[in-house]
């Protein structure tokens, strides 16, 4: 399942676009990929990230993966719910699993995300 309307990183964010904000999450194939999750460590609210820097861990039965800024700005809101409830990124990666909301500061940089057809090639190669 990769719906149309999002952006996709090559580290398998998504992105959802609304005027200067971006709300991220772990795509579906991340999240089985990473099997049931136990942990996830959340970017500070207010902190100012570069697109790439590492802004947290996701933890799994199987694996530890970073979670990697899809876009430069400023980190705007974190989704709490995950520090009670890491497994709510398996059961909804693109709704109520959402990591964060940045407010971008460079608005080129969103033509630098895969769109899903783009992301769907990717993930089968």
């Amino acid at each position: 399942m990769i719906p149309r309307e999002l952006k996709y990183t090559k580290e398998h964010e998504w992105v959802k676009i609304d005027g200067k904000e971006a709300v991220f999450g772990i795509t579906e194939h991340a999240q089985s990929e990473l099997g049931d999750i136990t942990f996830v460590e959340l970017p500070s609210k207010g902190s100012d990230v570069k697109k790439t820097d590492v802004l947290g861990t996701i933890e799994s039965v199987k694996a530890a993966s970073e979670i990697y800024a899809p876009l430069s700005g400023k980190i705007s809101e974190v989704n709490e719910l995950l520090s009670d409830k890491p497994e709510t990124i398996n059961f909804s990666p693109y709704a109520d699993g959402w990591i964060c909301k940045i407010n971008t500061n460079d608005e080129s940089e969103i033509e630098t995300l895969m769109d899903a057809a783009s992301y769907e090639k990717y993930v089968k190669e």
